[in-house]
């Protein structure tokens, strides 16, 4: 009798494993590949300018210039276009970033709301990137922007209601 306790026993424990690898197998099969800045098409052509000087000053290497990102949406079955500019991409100890330069005419306040606003369309772009570079031109500074992992004690939210 205790021999077929374990039949039963090894039995269930390998259908277990079988179910188990079927989800996971099936879950990694369907899970959305992140884009990658490796295989990103640059742009070669670097223009010059203060922010470039300030980048390499504090070691990245420009390995792309500004680029254009066309997007297209589809709202009450119409399609309206719009585009995202990155003004360069830049490189250091093989971490690539995506560099954003201040526009004098568009200041940016370092509140969560203003950064999500402006920033978190490229964050989430790109989520390959390690983070994006904000580049002051009139301050001189660098500013390294990244996208945290939702922790639940840095954000409690009473003010929902």
């Amino acid at each position: 009798m205790d021999g077929q306790y374990d039949t039963i026993f090894i039995g269930v424990l390998a259908v277990c494993l079988i179910l188990w690898l079927f989800f996971g197998l099936r879950n990694w099969v369907n899970r959305p590949t992140p884009v990658s800045l490796s295989g990103m098409q640059l742009n070669v052509k670097i223009q010059d300018s203060p922010a470039l000087d300030l980048l390499e000053a504090q070691g990245y290497e420009v390995i792309g210039g500004k680029m254009k990102v066309p997007l297209a949406f589809e709202a009450n079955e119409s399609v309206y276009y719009s585009r995202l500019f990155i003004d360069y991409v830049a490189e250091r100890e093989d971490l690539r970033y995506l560099v954003k330069t201040s526009r004098r005419r568009q200041p940016i306040d370092m509140t969560g709301p203003a950064l999500r606003d402006r920033f978190l369309n490229y964050l989430l772009l790109y989520p390959g990137c390690e983070g994006l570079l904000y580049v002051d031109v009139e301050d001189s500074d660098i500013k390294l922007i990244r996208l945290m992992d939702y922790q639940e004690d840095v954000y409690d939210g009473d003010d929902l209601d």
